[in-house]
């Protein structure tokens, strides 16, 4: 049975809409709470694993503490990078007045790390009168859509996923964000080789693994390497495989991690605009050939003071 028809059985009120014909439903008439039956979450999981990213609007009544004990239902939560909110262990608030939280470059949450987040929960706060979307695509559909040769070379390369990449190169940075990147998101520094496709063990489904993370492709010259990278990714971006989401205060979206990329749109200027993010532990990555991710480097840097 799907989990649409699973949440239509234990919730007769509730409603799976299709928001994109390759990713994306919204779950209405659900109210997110940690108290929810055991067969309930199965069926949620159940719909996250086919529609990749799920929405549920009107959930106003979760605070940070909310989130959390629901996010628990979803599966074992990872320690964020930095500060957490009050009162709670793993509730990350993403704050746009703050520095480094306009993601707007395609992504996969902390593909640096070897078993990086199964699934991302992000709560809507404080939401800009206009823009500030977020659009996610559905990596596993983007494999689907190469040719078989292209699919076949996909399959037999790996590639290098690190936080090591230069602050001072990304456009529009400024002083602060370049402080917290070297102080908080590198002063661990993280290497890990992960296989272009891996494998989804829920479904065995095949996913690209790329985004912004990506230093260059092993065994390929950096020249040759990007081109394939922009091959490879444009097919990701590509308008038919996403699904753009507008946010209203209140609102929550679950995304599997290991089968999509997002991308904050930085489209609504001086406003202020607030999130709150959860991540849930995942496994790490398996190859069509059955071999697993790699770490290669985790380093913590030296502080200026420690240096003699």
């Amino acid at each position: 049975m799907s989990g649409t028809a699973l949440i239509n059985n234990l919730i007769p009120t509730a409603d799976v809409v299709k928001r994109a014909a390759r990713i994306g439903a919204e779950i209405r008439n659900i109210k997110l709470s940690g108290e929810l039956p055991h067969q309930t979450i199965a069926a949620i999981n159940s719909v996250l694993l086919e529609h990749k990213v799920i929405f549920f609007r009107d959930q106003g009544h979760l605070d940070d503490a909310g989130q959390e004990r629901f996010a628990l239902r979803l599966g074992k939560l990872m320690p964020p990078m930095g500060p957490v909110t009050n009162g709670t262990t793993s509730v990350r608030k993403v704050d746009s007045t703050g520095a480094f939280y306009r993601a707007d470059a395609w992504h996969t949450d902390l593909a640096f790390f070897d078993a990086y987040p199964k699934i991302t929960m992000l709560r809507g706060v404080v939401i800009p009168a206009f823009g500030g979307d977020t659009v996610w695509s559905n990596t596993a559909a983007a494999y689907l859509d190469l040719p078989p040769q292209l699919q076949h070379l996909a399959d037999e390369l790996w590639a290098v996923h690190s936080n090591a990449f230069d602050s001072a190169v990304i456009a529009r940075i400024s002083e602060a964000d370049k402080k917290y990147w070297d102080e908080v998101m590198t002063r661990t520094i993280y290497e890990t080789e992960h296989p272009v496709v891996r494998v989804l063990p829920e479904t065995g489904e095949r996913a690209l693994v790329l985004g912004n993370y990506v230093q260059h492709f092993v065994g390929i010259e950096k020249y040759d390497g990007q081109r394939l990278f922009d091959l490879f990714q444009s097919h990701v971006t590509a308008p038919e495989n996403t699904v753009r989401w507008n946010w209203k205060e209140g609102d929550v979206a679950i995304w599997d991690n290991r089968a999509t990329q997002h991308y904050g749109v930085n489209d609504y200027g001086e406003q202020r605009r607030v999130a709150c993010r959860v991540t849930i532990e995942g496994e790490v990555p398996v190859s069509v050939h059955g071999q697993c991710s790699v770490t290669r480097v985790k380093a913590t840097r030296q502080s200026p003071e420690n240096v003699a």
